[in-house]
């Protein structure tokens, strides 16, 4: 077992005050723990709680932790056997936590994983939220999506207030995300003081192979198409220190969107091709060719056995224009900024060519 802190006296200068703390000098100091630790965001998360002092506990199902994230920071975890869908062993990992960061989700655009998706996003959530209650947790910070607030065809702004509509543009994902919400602001209703954020899409390096990170390798590859859909993107690690922020702050009943700028899948792919010398895409995939395309991903999907990056769901994502406005986080954020996607790119791209080179 690995060392942990059980209290405020165990953690010098912590970073936790007041507004999250208690009598009995049991309070903000206490265990954070943090569900989907070892997903793209959630093992940033983690690095950024530690880096800033906090006593971290993590759900993980297998004993594979992220390549990209140093040892020495998982070194400092209390790592436990869980998952959000079974409430013995989530109620156990809960035992003695102060706060919970709740990253654990499953992200697909592939329309086989309907139930999964719904299951963990949606079920998953609601016994996180009702364990918060039952422990009567003084912090509870909730990883959501953009995607919960819907998207718009004709390029609105979309901020914080937009309501849910039901729309061919709502992937199955964004479906669960917004119910899973739906159980957060229910929590919040019970009492949780909690708090909701809305990522866009997570720049940065990870794992190519997964999420959102696949978009590089696809750019690696030279994939030679591209779209003038506008999409929302944001630097995992500035999300990630957003969210410790919001852990360490005493504000509860709000959700922010997290988003560092709007820019075009074009503009995306060709900044990504840039930074690793490769060849910028060339041919437009127009709604026709977009139609066709998932198509023949699906058809070779099946005899490879290998989900999709490109479905009839990513392939509407990609045609649609949304801008997100990021401006109340950074209202309630005073000194916080957001990195410059561009450099965001660069720095990955580096971090994934010296990954490729040793591999090699």
């Amino acid at each position: 077992m690995n060392e942990t802190y059980k209290n405020n006296s165990d953690l010098p200068n912590s970073p936790f005050s007041s507004p999250f703390g208690g009598e009995g000098g049991r309070g903000p100091g206490g265990v954070v723990l943090v569900t989907g630790g070892t997903g793209f965001l959630g093992a940033y998360i983690i690095k950024e709680l530690v880096e800033k002092g906090h006593a971290v506990r993590a759900i993980r199902r297998n004993d594979i932790l992220p390549f990209y994230i140093p040892p020495a920071i998982f070194e400092k975890v209390e790592w436990v056997s869980g998952d959000i869908l079974d409430i013995i062993s989530l109620k156990e990992a809960l035992e003695g936590v102060d706060a919970v960061v709740h990253a654990a989700a499953m992200v697909s655009f592939s329309g086989s994983r309907r139930r999964q998706l719904f299951s963990t996003n949606i079920e998953g959530t609601a016994n996180v939220v009702n364990m918060a209650l039952e422990k009567d947790l003084r912090r509870f910070i909730h990883i959501s999506s953009v995607a919960a607030l819907g998207r718009t065809v004709t390029g609105e702004q979309v901020t914080e207030d937009k309501k849910w509509e039901d729309s061919k543009l709502n992937t199955n994902y964004a479906i669960s995300k917004f119910h899973g919400e739906m159980e957060v602001w229910r929590g919040i209703g019970e009492g949780l003081p909690a708090v909701i954020v809305n990522p866009s899409t997570l720049l940065g390096y990870g794992d190519w192979e997964t999420s959102s990170s696949a978009l590089f390798k696809n750019a690696f590859k030279e994939f030679p198409w591209y779209s003038t859909g506008i999409n929302g993107f944001v630097d995992v690690a500035d999300t990630a220190r957003a969210v410790v922020a919001l852990l360490e702050s005493d504000v509860t009943g709000e959700r922010y969107i997290l988003n560092g700028d709007n820019w075009s899948f074009r503009q995306l792919f060709n900044s990504i091709a840039a930074g690793f010398g490769k060849k910028q895409p060339s041919r437009e995939a127009t709604p026709f060719l977009a139609q066709i395309a998932w198509r023949l991903e699906k058809a070779k999907s099946f005899f490879s056995g290998v989900h999709p990056l490109l479905t009839r769901e990513s392939a509407r994502i990609a045609q649609s224009s949304t801008f997100f406005d990021n401006s109340k986080i950074l209202r309630q954020l005073p000194g916080f900024a957001f990195t410059p996607l561009e450099k965001t790119i660069q720095d990955a791209c580096k971090a994934y060519l010296r990954r490729v080179n040793i591999s090699d």
